[in-house]
């Protein structure tokens, strides 16, 4: 069975020559197609336009497989991210309390430096 009909085929042969002659322009900033991969592209997407069969572009096709792999590895990013979020839950409350008992003691006084005992000089007898 034919991928694409005959007048994609057409489409696509008429967008070739038309590359090869310099007058196929891109669709937007409309600069000078070079690229015979961006002709057959241009081709393929006008076919479409016209109604004839042509497969799905590969783009397409690559994102619906990735949709449902994308889907999968993300319930399961979702559910471990829970089950670590309620284990970390309890430790940083701990935490919390902890810092906060102690703010609330009060900072002991500070103790001056220990002066030695110098013995004094005992004056006998002076006073009498």
């Amino acid at each position: 069975m034919a991928k694409y009909s005959r007048k994609a085929q057409e489409k696509v042969e008429k967008s070739m020559h038309e590359m090869h002659e310099g007058k196929l322009r891109s669709g937007r900033n409309g600069k000078k197609v070079t690229n015979p991969k961006q002709a057959i592209a241009i081709g393929l997407s006008e076919a479409r336009e016209a109604g004839a069969k042509v497969p799905k572009k590969a783009a397409a096709r690559k994102s619906a497989t990735r949709k449902s792999t994308t889907k999968k590895a993300a319930a399961k990013r979702a559910t471990t991210k829970r089950a670590t979020a309620r284990k970390a839950t309890p430790k940083k409350a701990t935490t919390r309390k902890a810092v906060a008992k102690d703010t609330a003691r009060k900072p002991a006084a500070k103790k001056s430096p220990a002066r030695k005992k110098t013995a004094k000089p005992i004056r006998a007898a002076a006073h009498a």
